[in-house]
């Protein structure tokens, strides 16, 4: 039996990862196994690849250079980490995928959305996930809480100016209005347990786990 897998996304400082933990914690209440990665990253030679992409200056890349990197670290993870852990019947939870690049990459950083698609339709095996939970939080908050990280040295995304993340912020509402089926947009700006209620809320009534 297949697992399922469940994505985060939203822009920098919204509470990602700290959510993610959350989920993993209430899913093994209820007798899963569960597997907790990130983007880009998750496998050993993806985590290489993570240290190019969110470290130094924004103009180390262009967006092309940008996404081949990100799509190879994609490729990597879903080969060794994602696609073994689905077929054993394990949950995933994942901190970013596909929706990142399209809106970082596609959007933001202006490589164009067709662009992004046509590229990532070429990764071997591509995984669609089964639910997207979207925390949307105001750029400036979410920065905010960002730059009070204790020695964080993967800032390199923080670093873009305004208008790049009030684009990620718009561009990712769109994206849940398109992709409703799938998506769920939750307000992050409030306390990080009213946040996992609704997160958990939402994944009982699309998954029932």
């Amino acid at each position: 039996m297949s697992g399922k897998f469940i994505t985060f996304e939203g822009g920098e400082g919204a509470g990602k990862s700290t959510q993610a933990r959350v989920l993993r914690t209430a899913l093994e209440s209820c007798g899963l196994d569960v597997v907790l990665t990130r983007e880009p990253g998750g496998s050993p030679g993806a985590e290489e690849i993570r240290k190019l992409l969110v470290t130094g200056e924004p103009d180390r890349w262009t967006p092309l250079t940008e996404t081949l990197l990100f799509l190879a670290a994609r490729t990597d993870h879903i080969a060794r980490l994602i696609r073994p852990a689905l077929t054993r019947g394990d949950w995933v939870v994942c901190d970013r995928f596909a929706d990142s690049t399209l809106v970082y990459q596609g959007v933001a950083r202006g490589l164009g959305v067709e662009a992004v698609n046509a590229l990532q339709s070429a990764i071997p095996d591509m995984l669609v996930p089964d639910l997207t939970i979207l925390l949307d939080v105001a750029p400036e908050d979410g920065l905010r809480r960002a730059g009070a990280r204790p020695e964080d040295f993967e800032t390199r995304f923080e670093k873009f100016d305004a208008e790049f993340h009030d684009t990620l912020r718009m561009a990712f509402r769109e994206l849940a209005k398109a992709r409703k089926e799938r998506c769920v947009m939750i307000d992050a700006g409030r306390s990080p347990d009213l946040v996992a209620a609704d997160i958990w809320s939402a994944v009982q009534d699309r998954l029932a786990p």
